[in-house]
């Protein structure tokens, strides 16, 4: 059964395209129009109540929510392709602490800087230049943190790519594009060492040529 994914086109669901490519399970696109409203429609709202990306479809199986979507495929294929979960125990409660840490550190500074600075013209976003003067401090805080941590293993839960590092990809990928703050990454030796590998993973490429 091939995994369809909703909303190809933004950051969220590329998380999960990235992990089906690193591991090696089949899927199809569905292309979703959130400027146009079309989350909101009724039957998207039958896949995910709340309206937002990305949804799977996996048979009669119905998953929302990336961090959540990556972390049951990387745990039901785990000998297939990649293994992002690391081999032990000690190595799991790594990846998920870390996984904890983009979620509720990382990303939401990020994300106000993509909503201000990418999209302030829809969805009732009005640019606002002091949350992205904040927002950008309290990701330099975080970014300072990662540059300590990346000085003392390649990866962020060890010497291993995991879904640590895989969930970061897309959003840091607005980041050091469209966003116009890649010398947040550049001016850290250890992140954007880090940075210039996981962004140059085939799993990557392919993700942005099926994305195109």
């Amino acid at each position: 059964m091939v995994v369809k994914v909703y909303g190809p086109a933004y950051a969220s669901p590329k998380r999960v395209l990235l992990c089906l490519v690193e591991k090696q399970i089949e899927f199809e696109t569905v292309p979703v129009d959130l400027i146009a409203g079309e989350n909101h429609n009724p039957e998207f709202l039958k896949l995910q109540p709340f309206g937002s990306l990305p949804v799977i479809q996996d048979g009669d199986y119905t998953l929302f929510e990336s961090r959540a979507i990556i972390r049951y495929y990387a745990e039901k294929y785990k000998s297939q392709g990649t293994d992002l979960l690391g081999k032990t125990l000690e190595d799991q409660g790594l990846v998920n602490q870390w996984l904890e840490i983009e979620a509720h550190n990382y990303h939401p500074p990020l994300l106000n800087l993509v909503l201000h600075i990418m999209f302030s013209p829809h969805f009732g976003i009005v640019r606002n230049e002091q949350v992205i003067k904040e927002s950008e401090e309290k990701l330099a805080k975080v970014l300072d943190i990662y540059e300590d941590r990346l000085s003392k293993s390649k990866y962020l839960a060890g010497d291993f790519f995991s879904l640590a590092d895989l969930s970061h990809i897309p959003f840091t990928n607005y980041l050091v594009g469209p966003v116009g703050k890649g010398y947040m990454i550049k001016e850290r030796k250890h992140v954007s060492a880090w940075w210039d590998d996981i962004s140059s993973r085939p799993s990557w490429l392919k993700v942005l040529e099926i994305c195109k």
